[in-house]
């Protein structure tokens, strides 16, 4: 791993560890569903108009198409749609320690259900990665976390578990911005019925901050990092780009305290170190099974 894939996974953490700060910032100020709507809805406009820069078709294979759908509502209507409901009352820091737990599910999900050998390491990692959410939940919980909003970010997170583990090994499509801008549109179709019925866009609460939030969170975690991400699995691998994900826990927590304000003790600091490295223990052991070519 080179210089520049290092770089580009920091890159990537820290976008997609500060799409929670922003959201937060969002639906503090704009109905949830509204305002994710808008954000598929301008992020697909803009992921097309790149996609056939770039000379990518939207003429899709049944695959590449099966993929779209099944992101587009699991990812994107689900996991993004209950997460950013369940920042309305659950903390960014909280959300994203939660969205954390991606890698280890999918590990623990993987044994489970197909059979998947987990190594040593890996088996270590995935029970010190649960138990340090349950450490910082534990602790948030007696100190007044929303319970519902927890069992919303739960459900979010299961709910792309599952995406992933039906699509894994479908990638290598030479549409990947176009994939992405089409999954950001079925998002947004899925959402904006429920958005119609349960919001009223008029509650907006503008300023210079929720557009900022919003631009952020379309360009920065939304699209750019989305780019970086496909880059970097193109430059090092799959296995070994996901081994970036272990930042997620350590600077969704850090950015959330340095920009919200919210809370960051030592129980905090010890449990989003905990999970960060069960997952890159699980990650690790993943690069040392599939050796040199994974």
């Amino acid at each position: 791993m080179d210089i520049r894939a290092i770089f580009m996974g920091l890159s990537f953490g820290i976008l997609w560890s500060s799409a929670f700060t922003s959201t937060r910032v969002i639906v503090l100020d704009a109905p949830p569903l509204t305002a994710l709507v808008m954000r598929f809805l301008l992020s697909a406009v803009l992921g097309v108009l790149l996609a056939r820069a770039m000379g990518q078709s939207w003429r899709l294979t049944r695959a590449e198409w099966r993929t779209v759908i099944i992101f587009g509502l699991c990812q994107n209507a689900l996991y993004l749609g209950l997460n950013w409901v369940a920042m309305q009352r659950v903390e960014a820091s909280a959300a994203s320690i939660i969205a954390s737990m991606l890698p280890l599910l999918v590990a623990a999900a993987g044994a489970l259900f197909y059979g998947e050998k987990l190594r040593p390491m890996a088996v270590t990692g995935l029970l010190a990665g649960f138990a340090g959410v349950a450490l910082i939940m534990g602790s948030r919980l007696t100190d007044g976390l929303d319970g519902p909003g927890v069992v919303m970010c739960l459900i979010a997170v299961v709910a792309l578990t599952a995406a992933t583990l039906v699509l894994r090994g479908t990638g290598g499509s030479k549409n990947v911005l176009m994939l992405v801008a089409l999954q950001m549109a079925v998002g947004a179709i899925a959402l904006l019925p429920f958005s119609l019925m349960f919001e009223n866009a008029g509650d907006v609460v503008w300023s210079w901050t929720l557009v900022w939030a919003f631009l952020y969170t379309v360009l920065g975690p939304g699209l750019l990092a989305t780019f970086i991400w496909f880059q970097l699995v193109s430059r090092i691998g799959a296995t070994r780009a996901a081994t970036f994900h272990f930042l997620t826990p350590f600077l969704g927590v850090s950015i959330a305290a340095a920009f919200l304000g919210e809370r960051f003790g030592p129980t905090d600091l010890l449990g989003a170190l905990i999970v960060a490295g069960g997952i890159l223990m699980v990650q690790l052991s993943k690069v040392q099974t599939r050796g040199p070519a994974a």
